[in-house]
């Protein structure tokens, strides 16, 4: 509380329906993404030469940066994201989008059981093979066809 007699309300509690996807982005748990986190992001994944993703991770950054100190804090992530009113920007879906095209090995459309899997370990939130066939089933999926972009969306709360 404040001398006035006021509560002051932190901003980052605020609002939090975009945080478990900060939360993945965000390698090095430091509160802000940074490039080097979004390179231990996409390290793991083939199919992109290392100058593109240089390119790709500048934009990524530059574009989200409103404070221009390099790094993304969460407010700006969820600028980024749909100014927190669960709307998707024009266009698709943005950060999250990508996202989804990473964890989408074999490039379906769908994240399979086997992809959520490998991914959360990988990110290290390791998951037993039911609590991965719950999250699709959240996510309106099934375990031989996986989730769709739509329900990683609501896997991941931000839908």
């Amino acid at each position: 509380m404040c001398p006035s007699g006021t509560t002051l309300r932190s901003q980052t509690t605020a609002r939090s329906e975009f945080r478990p996807a900060f939360d993945v982005l965000d390698a090095d748990r430091d509160g802000k993404i940074s490039p080097d986190d979004l390179r231990t992001f996409y390290s793991g994944f083939a199919n992109t030469s290392a100058a593109a993703d240089e390119d790709i991770i500048g934009s990524m950054i530059s574009v989200a940066d409103s404070n221009k100190d390099g790094f993304v804090e969460y407010d700006e992530f969820e600028r980024v994201l749909g100014c927190g009113n669960g709307e998707r920007r024009s266009g698709g879906g943005g950060v999250m989008e990508d996202v989804f095209k990473v964890m989408d090995k074999d490039g379906d459309g769908k994240v399979s059981h086997e992809d959520l899997k490998s991914y959360l370990s990988w990110a290290g939130f390791p998951a037993s093979d039911e609590d991965i066939r719950a999250m699709i089933r959240l996510g309106g999926g099934d375990e031989t066809g996986g989730v769709s972009f739509d329900g990683l969306l609501k896997i991941l709360a931000v839908d």
